[in-house]
């Protein structure tokens, strides 16, 4: 039986940037009754504050929910208030790189300059975030820039020639994450199993990248069980469906 149940944010638990619907935060809530909950993404905690834990019920018991924000470089737990665990950030020489390779890499792989929305680079401390559209970019305008992935392909291949010491992995639908090497989503678990003292094989977790290369498939291949869903409304079906199987 499994004890924790963890989700990908973005594309998974809501729209890119958006905060999550009543009927998702109404089922996290049921899901917390029952057993622990995870949300690991890249963004950071504000991200998280404004897109999940500000929506859930009054009910919803808070104690038993993991927030891990920059692909879990980072830990919050709530007591009496919401309070940090750990956090691993970049020393002053591994961002200064990170930054100008992020400056170099879009002109180096043909990247257009085109109309953005907010800053393209985000320093996340853990985490430095490059979205092709800008930071405050509008759903459509994002899932229409890079829809086959070759751009961010691209452009990933050109960071990693740059940094190979570094992790760059595809993020969101327009976005690039650089961490450092071996951080990546299935350290962050490994880093949650610590942390909570429920074994990996006691954890499901749900994404929308789960596919080689997808920011999500580092669980897969670390041995955690997945289930890879194509969108939020996917994800709220196979919710139901394990709250079917958890329930007493």
């Amino acid at each position: 039986m499994k004890r924790l149940i963890a989700f990908d944010l973005d594309g998974t638990l809501a729209e890119s940037k958006q905060p999550i619907g009543q009927e998702t935060a109404e089922l996290l809530a049921k899901l917390l009754d029952l057993v622990g909950v995870a949300v690991i993404s890249g963004g950071d905690w504000p991200q998280f504050e404004a897109q999940v834990v500000s929506r859930l019920p009054v009910r919803a018991d808070l104690r038993q929910l993991f927030i891990m924000p920059t692909t879990g470089t980072k830990l919050y737990r709530f007591t009496d208030a919401w309070k940090p665990v750990y956090a691993d950030v970049f020393d002053p020489d591994e961002r200064r790189r990170i930054l100008q390779a992020f400056e170099l890499a879009p002109r180096e792989v043909g990247l257009p300059d085109e109309r953005t929305w907010g800053e393209r680079i985000e320093d996340r401390g853990s985490q430095i975030t490059f979205s092709g559209l800008g930071q405050e970019a509008p759903l459509d305008a994002k899932k229409a820039w890079d829809p086959d992935f070759a751009k961010r392909k691209a452009l990933q291949a050109a960071l990693r020639s740059r940094l190979p010491e570094l992790s760059v992995n595809v993020g969101g639908s327009t976005s690039i994450d650089i961490t450092r090497q071996g951080i990546d989503k299935a350290y962050g678990m490994r880093r949650l199993a610590e942390e909570s003292g429920i074994p990996q094989s006691a954890m499901l977790f749900m994404g929308d990248a789960i596919y080689p290369g997808g920011n999500d498939d580092p669980v897969r291949t670390a041995g955690i069980d997945v289930i890879p869903v194509r969108d939020v409304a996917e994800t709220r079906t196979a919710m139901m469906a394990i709250l079917a199987c958890l329930k007493p």
